[in-house]
């Protein structure tokens, strides 16, 4: 397998023969053997690569396999100071160093090298983030607005059955791109493909398959098993990007906050749950989560929203005593 995420010339003239060489096996490994995405996979090649060129420019010569073992401390930690004067936020620099971690890390199980330096990298501080889910209100009225163009327009059918699938069946975008024709059930479950290959079944509203059969029903383009389900306007799979597109351009006429995206829509289906008296095990399972714990950031958000409720809605809020 060659590389595919990353290009070949930029590789060679930011490392020497032989680091590139170990680094085209760490790419098959993240691909073939830990199945992640691509667009993980592209993530982590990209900041190591970023790693190298630094070193190069910072060393002066092209960085080799010995070389990256030799390096200094005060090495790895003027890739970081870059970084930072770059203006990378402590989120994108600690993915930068979980990546560069990884690399090692694999090297030294594979018995190839050993760069004790980037052990001692310290990872920054993240603020802890809530999920931005959307009010069922405001998902209501992003719906509302597509279906009421969808019987006179293909894309607009398309958009409506894909964001109502992200919604009522918490996909993540690219886990509903992927499907293909074969994929759409008969039965109420679907069967989806999800993070590090894990197959996990989600149920089906009966709007979702309405609105999907409808879709299909119009769509220009023939179906084969192996075709698409959701078909970009050139008759190739929908891109993630067009979907995010839509999406903001609906923000734009809705007055919607700027956290309305595709995946808000996956964050609205969880938070919804658990509002309505779904319980964490649950939302796990249907989320195809690995651990519990990723979870659990819903009961934040659902506290956070209680807390908002009584606080409008208490006669005695605001008010001090007397």
């Amino acid at each position: 397998m060659t590389i595919g995420v990353i290009d070949q010339a930029q590789l060679i003239t930011s490392c020497a023969p032989d680091l590139a060489q170990v680094f085209t096996r760490w790419i098959n490994w993240l691909t073939l053997e830990k199945r992640m995405s691509r667009h993980t996979v592209t993530a982590y090649t990209t900041d190591v690569q970023g790693f190298f060129t630094f070193l190069t420019g910072h060393t002066g010569t092209v960085i080799s396999l010995n070389a990256l073992c030799d390096i200094r401390l005060a090495d790895a930690r003027a890739w970081l100071s870059r970084l930072t004067l770059n203006g990378a936020a402590a989120s994108s620099r600690a993915r930068t160093i979980s990546s560069v971690k990884n690399f090692v890390k694999w090297m030294d199980r594979e018995g190839i090298a050993h760069v004790p330096v980037i052990a001692h990298l310290r990872t920054p501080k993240l603020p802890h983030t809530l999920p931005k889910a959307l009010g069922e209100g405001q998902t209501d009225v992003i719906l509302a607005e597509i279906g009421e163009a969808a019987p006179g327009d293909w894309r607009m059918a398309r958009n409506l059955a894909l964001f109502s699938l992200l919604y009522g069946a918490g996909l993540r975008i690219d886990e509903a791109l992927q499907l293909n024709v074969k994929d759409w059930p008969l039965e109420d479950f679907l069967r989806v493909t999800g993070k590090g290959n894990k197959m996990r079944q989600v149920p089906l509203l009966p709007v979702i398959k309405t609105l999907i059969t409808a879709y299909r029903a119009v769509c220009p383009f023939a179906e084969t098993g192996t075709r698409p389900l959701f078909i970009g306007e050139r008759g190739g799979r929908l891109n993630a990007g067009m979907a995010q597109k839509h999406l903001r351009a609906l923000r734009v006429i809705l007055d919607l906050p700027e956290t309305t995206t595709p995946h808000a829509l996956r964050h609205s289906f969880a938070t919804h749950l658990l509002q309505n008296g779904a319980n964490l095990r649950e939302i796990q399972e249907l989320l195809g989560h690995a651990s519990l714990s990723t979870t659990q950031r819903y009961t934040d958000v659902d506290l956070k929203y209680l807390q908002d409720v009584y606080n409008k809605a208490h006669p005695r809020h605001d008010k001090t005593d007397s």
